[in-house]
């Protein structure tokens, strides 16, 4: 079924959603999981064009990936953490296909109407540019996943 899941990660509760749920599918179908956050912070967007040095709130993303990774190692299953920088929507769909992954699994928030217009949707973006299927799981408010 699935070899390869890319997890996009937003350093939040909802990741817990998205992390439960994709260690039940990679043990099910023995597939390795690929993390990912995307830094998108100003420093983030622009650190190769001017020459900026990492940022403290890209060290934080970094430990925080690198954090889920190892807890999710330590379990047992295979993992790779990546740290990209950009738009959110762009990069996790540019990474599906670098790391050749055959799933994206992401957190959804479950936003509607004018929160998704002030908020925008990375996961409904990602969903109309990716050419990898694309699974979404609605996180309740505290961060568990919706039954």
């Amino acid at each position: 079924m699935y070899t390869r899941i890319l997890v996009p990660l937003e350093n939040s509760k909802t990741d817990e959603a998205i992390v439960t749920h994709v260690r039940s599918l990679s043990e099910h179908c023995h597939a390795s999981i690929v993390l990912i956050h995307v830094a998108d912070g100003f420093a983030a967007r622009n650190i190769n064009s001017l020459e900026l040095r990492e940022s403290e709130e890209i060290k934080k993303d970094r430990a925080y990936l690198d954090a889920v990774a190892a807890k999710l190692s330590a379990a047992g299953y295979a993992v790779e953490a990546v740290l990209a920088s950009g738009d959110p929507a762009k990069e996790i769909s540019a990474a599906a296909v670098r790391e050749k992954c055959d799933l994206i699994a992401m957190a959804t928030h479950g936003h509607k109407g004018v929160q998704d217009l002030i908020y925008g949707s990375v996961a409904n973006e990602v969903r109309h540019i990716s050419m990898v299927p694309v699974l979404l799981v609605r996180a309740q408010p505290g961060g568990s996943a919706s039954k």
